[in-house]
């Protein structure tokens, strides 16, 4: 069965983007790039509050989510799985904080379509080097995540971006896409 969905694990700052973005370039068809971030993005920012409902960034990196999130969570993965269902092959760059649990809400979400599961793993170092450049980040989310996203994962395809281009990880996925 052809690839239909690509899902790319690992945490903040981990070069998950920009491996969406190099995946695009050396895929021989299109495909659709979508995130965690493009859900938070899209959420009121009423969401992002210490209500417990929404998400909410603790100072030390960590991220909670809550009942309501999950809700609107559920909606997108259902998005993005019809789309994928429809005929446009996706790229899901996410990360997996709840271990295993999200990647079964994902897995189930994507029931019945062909998913080629990528660990998107980066140094902790390198990764809160890269979080301290782009300055939109919690500081310490990235260094917070960097293993506890893998914890309990298998994977079909592991890549390192630590001291790995963007472009070398991508050919390296793109070889497992059928």
């Amino acid at each position: 069965m052809t690839t239909q969905v690509i899902v790319l694990n690992g945490g903040s700052s981990s070069g998950k983007t920009s491996l969406s973005r190099r995946l695009q370039e050396v895929l021989p068809t299109p495909w659709l790039a979508l995130g965690v971030d493009d859900l938070i993005d899209a959420m009121p920012l009423s969401m992002q509050s210490s209500d417990g409902d929404g998400i909410e960034f603790g100072s030390d990196g960590s991220v909670n989510v809550g009942p309501a999130f999950r809700t609107l969570e559920a909606a997108w993965m259902a998005g993005v799985a019809t789309m994928a269902r429809a005929g446009a092959p996706v790229i899901i760059d996410e990360v997996f904080l709840g271990g295993v649990a999200g990647r079964d809400r994902w897995a189930a979400a994507l029931s019945g379509l062909s998913i080629l599961w990528v660990g998107v793993r980066c140094d902790p170092e390198v990764a809160a080097a890269r979080e301290a450049l782009r300055g939109d980040r919690v500081t310490g989310m990235a260094a917070y995540q960097a293993e506890i996203v893998h914890e309990g994962m298998t994977y079909d395809v592991e890549v390192d971006t630590s001291s790995t281009d963007a472009l070398t990880c991508a050919r390296t996925i793109a070889a497992s896409v059928r």
